[in-house]
């Protein structure tokens, strides 16, 4: 029998009403909004939504509670974003979406900057006692961080993916107490590593892992993996690897655990983080069923429910609805005895 923990790779949409603050009190357009170094009413305002953030996912009774990213108005490439040695440059588009983000260029040593720890204490705080075992930590992965950034500073591939790598262990090292931490991988899957490429990624991933004594999941998503990418990601020390069982090819994905394993936890993106169709628990729950079906040769310890993407493309209430059906739905799932 498998645990089921539902949670979600974060990156909520910001609530209506606080966007409409921040923009005005930011003095810039709706959806325009400047990340990093926010003080005063901005402070106060970003203050407001994570208790938000965090009381919706509580509301929805889920058993990991991440801070929300409220603040990551650059998505995944936010951690950079916000440090001093990193420059931003025009506006690109976010993988294939049509959101966007501003382009990084870093042009000298990442060191830690304390910025996404300061965020994850003001969580732990809201969350009291029960941070330690509630508290999700989220970071983009070393090797989804590296692509999305160019580099100015260190001049070698290899070198940069180390120096990215080592910046967010230095960052994980600086959290309070959580639960578990979610690496995201978009481009692990989306722009695959090469040839030696792909061991290094996982050799960075591993870098992040050292810094943490939580449950680590890697999670993927828009896209199925190639099998040697795979197969090097699986030689990572980390708890689980995260599944798009709703936008990508899910046979290629079942490929890869059946042919090649996967760990002795699994996460499983079954909550579509960018329709607005909101899926009922029942259906959430029959779609865990399905994936331990299709790989009757695995045993898993813990099975994470969640969003396949980031649910930030989502209108704040449909967000809310799918938060309470995802809930829900691993609730079933563990009633019903989902077998691994």
């Amino acid at each position: 029998m498998t645990d089921v923990v539902s949670t979600t790779p974060g990156l909520y949409p910001l609530p209506d009403r606080s966007k409409d603050e921040l923009s005005e009190l930011k003095g810039h357009q709706k959806g325009d909004l400047v990340s990093g170094g926010e003080g005063g009413e901005i402070a106060a305002a970003y203050d407001r939504v994570r208790a938000e953030l965090v009381d919706d996912q509580r509301d929805a009774e889920l058993d990991r509670i991440v801070e929300g990213q409220g603040r990551w108005d650059d998505m995944l490439a936010h951690p950079l974003t916000v440090h001093g040695n990193v420059e931003t440059g025009g506006i690109v588009r976010y993988y294939d979406n049509n959101n966007f983000y501003r382009d990084l260029r870093v042009v000298g040593e990442l060191t830690p900057s304390g910025d996404v720890a300061a965020e994850l204490a003001a969580a732990a705080d809201l969350l009291g006692d029960e941070s330690g075992s509630l508290l999700q930590a989220v970071l983009p992965g070393p090797y989804t961080l590296a692509d999305l950034a160019t580099d100015e500073h260190y001049g070698d591939d290899a070198e940069f993916l180390a120096a990215v790598a080592e910046f967010l262990a230095g960052e994980v090292a600086e959290f309070p107490d959580h639960a578990t931490l979610f690496l995201l991988e978009p481009s692990f899957v989306t722009n695959a590593p090469a040839d030696g490429a792909d061991e290094r990624a996982s050799e960075a991933i591993d870098t992040v892992v050292a810094a943490t004594d939580a449950e680590v999941v890697v999670h993927t998503y828009w896209e199925a993996f190639a099998e040697k990418p795979y197969a090097h990601l699986m030689d990572a020390d980390v708890d689980a690897i995260g599944f798009d069982f709703v936008a990508a090819d899910r046979e290629r994905n079942l490929e890869c655990i059946n042919e090649l394993g996967t760990k002795s936890d699994v996460a499983l993106g079954v909550v579509d983080g960018q329709n607005t169709l909101v899926e009922e628990p029942e259906t959430v729950a029959e779609r865990v069923e399905w994936v331990h079906e299709q790989v009757p040769g695995q045993t898993f310890e813990t099975t994470y429910v969640s969003y396949n993407t980031e649910p930030f493309y989502l209108p704040t209430n449909r967000h809310l609805e799918k938060l309470g059906a995802l809930a829900e739905g691993a609730r079933l799932a563990a009633v019903e005895g989902v077998e691994a």
